[in-house]
């Protein structure tokens, strides 16, 4: 099932629809999906390398709008659909503890956050929850965001055909390793908190 997944992603970046495509998920991973764009952006991009910025273009500014969905959710529905959300992803009690640490470290919350595994939902949902300032989260989003996809596609333009190769024999095993950082960003969040 990975492996079909993966070819319909690599056919998918040929077509005119896969920069909706990867909108779509980056968008939604901003705001509530559990999927990060990396899925699609990786791919993508190792098959048409030559759309590398094009791609990190588009999933950064698709991951800020989405951004600005996650943070109405925590700004205006935290308490029904914002605590759902945490408690779906196993982090109850994690959200007031987020928000205390705005009052102490405000933009690096933010900066090092959307760098590292620990999904951005969860910062873009606290972010409104903290009523933090909507300017700075927008500034602060783009740089990271920004910094993220196209320090990923800069990685996969050089290294793009080694890192297809290995793709193509040990798809598993690379997204095995996908998941487990994934997971890895939720304990992360979890133990920081």
């Amino acid at each position: 099932m990975l492996r079909r997944l993966y070819e319909w992603i690599l056919a998918l970046a040929g077509k005119p629809s896969a920069p909706w495509a990867l909108a779509a998920v980056a968008f939604a991973e901003s705001s509530f999906f559990p999927v990060p764009p990396d899925a699609m952006l990786v791919p993508m991009t190792v098959s048409r390398p030559e759309r590398a910025w094009h791609y990190a273009a588009i999933a950064t500014l698709a991951s800020v709008a989405g951004g600005l969905l996650g943070y109405a959710i925590g700004a205006l529905l935290f308490d029904s659909l914002g605590q759902w959300l945490f408690k779906l992803y196993g982090l109850d009690g994690a959200a007031s503890t987020f928000r205390e640490s705005y009052a102490q470290y405000g933009h690096w919350v933010i900066l090092l956050k959307g760098l590292t595994p620990i999904p951005y939902k969860l910062v873009t949902i606290t972010s409104g929850f903290a009523h933090y300032s909507l300017f700075w989260f927008m500034l602060l989003s783009v740089v990271t965001r920004g910094a993220r996809f196209f320090l990923l596609a800069a990685l996969l333009k050089r290294y793009g055909v080694s890192i297809r190769g290995v793709l193509d024999r040990h798809l598993n095993v690379v997204a095995a390793i996908s998941v487990a950082v994934v997971v890895l960003g939720f304990v992360l969040f979890k133990l920081v908190l």
